[in-house]
């Protein structure tokens, strides 16, 4: 695949993490599958920020862009991070079926209601009452690993409040 990078991380002959410059169809239709996702963020001083997200609020638009749908409820230091450095990482990993690990590296930006793509792109989402805003990231590197060290869960529903109009 041309898309892979020159180096691969190797231990006991088997590749153990694998660097794309875009999202393949089979990583997709993993991403699609999966009940949760979690965020990271900087800013150029103080702490990183990992949150969980959940629902279905993430869309795949192309083989380097995805959208995600923010909800409102907690803080929202996605947001400001991503104003002072544009930097995101997004991860996926299996709790079912064979390991995995996903990470999308890329840079962000926040579309807000005021914003004049925020109707077009809202409709990309079921009905999200809560929506805070939506975060476009441009893929700029996509990274596999083994994921043998993330448990088995099973899923059993997503929480109510954030499904619940305001």
């Amino acid at each position: 695949f041309s898309c892979f990078k020159e180096f691969y991380l190797k231990k006991n002959n088997r590749i153990m993490a694998k660097w794309l410059t875009s999202i393949s169809s089979n990583i997709q239709e993993f991403i699609e599958k999966q009940k949760m996702f979690f965020v990271a963020t900087a800013a150029k001083d103080g702490k990183v920020n990992v949150s969980p997200k959940g629902l279905d609020t993430l869309k795949v638009l192309d083989k380097n862009k995805v959208i995600w749908l923010n909800m409102g409820g907690s803080g929202n230091e996605t947001e400001i991070q991503i104003a002072d450095t544009n930097r995101m990482t997004l991860m996926f990993c299996a709790f079912e079926g064979g390991p995995l690990i996903v990470r999308l590296y890329g840079t962000a930006k926040s579309i807000r209601p005021e914003n004049e793509s925020w109707e077009s792109m809202i409709l990309l989402f079921p009905n999200q009452p809560r929506a805070r805003q939506i975060f476009e990231m441009e893929v700029v590197d996509v990274q596999t690993s083994c994921g043998y060290g993330v448990p088995f869960f099973n899923y059993e529903a997503q929480r109510e409040p954030l499904t619940i109009p305001k």
